[in-house]
């Protein structure tokens, strides 16, 4: 006689989460960037206080607003290729619907990495479509240590590849930690504590 018992099958419904995660980073990248087109003159991450063209101070020096046009990837990487990347976006987003499909279905902390990722890819494609550029916005760093100025679809991306990363690394260990579903009829030990 086992000792374990059967767990109850979860119902969660991952196309909805990843529909969320996706859709809510997506629209706050887009406010975000609309709002800064808005009210921020273009500025230079390097211009001294003072200058028309210096960022808009959030938490002093460490945390800035410097509306920018980034024409590469995230972070600038790349250069001056917004097409290519545009069309690499199309198919990154292609891979990602496919994986959601076929493995983030069931695993609850996959789904939530893809539609980070898919979001920013998203939000970011958006941006090449329209205007040939992506807008970044947030300056952070020490005087004059800084880092790449970025938006909210480069904050998703890279979060999404930092799971992606504790996932690959920490392997089952990390989904039992958030609770992912187990497979039906599959015993739980420990009284369904990992």
């Amino acid at each position: 006689m086992s000792t374990g018992h059967v767990a109850p099958k979860r119902s969660w419904h991952p196309w909805v989460v990843f529909g969320l995660i996706g859709g809510g980073v997506i629209v706050l990248d887009q406010a975000t960037k609309a709002w800064v087109e808005a009210g921020f003159a273009l500025a230079s991450p390097s211009a001294p206080v003072g200058t028309p063209s210096a960022p808009t101070p959030v938490v002093g020096d460490l945390v800035r607003i410097a509306r920018t046009w980034n024409d590469g990837g995230v972070f600038g990487l790349f250069g001056d290729s917004a097409t290519v990347l545009g069309l690499a976006s199309i198919a990154v987003i292609g891979v990602i619907l496919w994986v959601e499909a076929t493995s983030g279905v069931r695993s609850p902390l996959l789904t939530i990495a893809l539609g980070l990722l898919f979001g920013g890819a998203i939000g970011n494609l958006i941006d090449r479509l329209r205007f040939g550029h992506v807008i970044d916005w947030v300056d952070t760093g020490i005087g004059s240590l800084r880092f790449y100025t970025f938006n909210v679809a480069d904050a998703a991306i890279s979060i999404a590849v930092v799971l992606l990363i504790a996932m690959s690394l920490l392997g089952p260990r990390l989904g039992r930690l958030v609770g992912a579903p187990t497979r039906p009829g599959e015993p739980v030990t420990n009284g369904g504590h990992p």
